[in-house]
């Protein structure tokens, strides 16, 4: 008569995570060299100016700023954002901060919003905030507009 032997050890219930581990490792490893090159950009050189975030407030005189796409300045002021009517212009850089600086020593609370015409020059216009900034305004924002047939986000 023949006897099966015996086994010690019985069948184990237990998951083999080894496989899992594996596979978990060199996904980790494909990510690691990959995502370095997903990175794209284009390399530009913007012009240098020291710029803050300013705090805004509900009851401020506002100074819309808005610059042309000939280079010149011009703006309106009261109690809403406004940048169809005109109060004031200036063709030149140093004309445009004196006038703008009377108006913030009258009323030191003032926030003014730059907008750009679609073909200003972008050194014209950070040049003008850079004048702004020198003429003590200190409140500043930039204005933007979806284009037409975009809902504004």
């Amino acid at each position: 008569m023949l006897v099966k032997p015996q086994r010690k050890h019985g069948p184990k219930a237990e998951m083999n995570v080894v496989p899992y581990i594996d596979v978990m490792l060199v996904l980790l490893v494909i990510f690691m060299v990959t995502a370095p090159m997903l990175v794209q950009g284009v390399k530009i050189e913007l012009p240098k100016v020291a710029a803050e975030a300013m705090p805004t407030e509900n009851e401020r005189q506002i100074l819309t700023l808005s610059v042309k796409a000939d280079g010149g300045f011009y703006w309106n002021l009261g109690n809403e954002q406004n940048a169809d009517d005109q109060t004031d212009s200036a063709i030149g850089l140093e004309e445009m901060r004196e006038k703008v600086a009377a108006i913030i020593a009258e009323r030191g609370d003032t926030q003014v919003y730059v907008r750009a015409d679609d073909a200003a020059d972008y050194g014209r216009v950070v040049a003008g905030i850079a004048e702004l900034h020198r003429g003590g305004v200190v409140n500043l924002g930039l204005i933007t507009e979806a284009p037409p047939g975009q809902p504004a986000p």
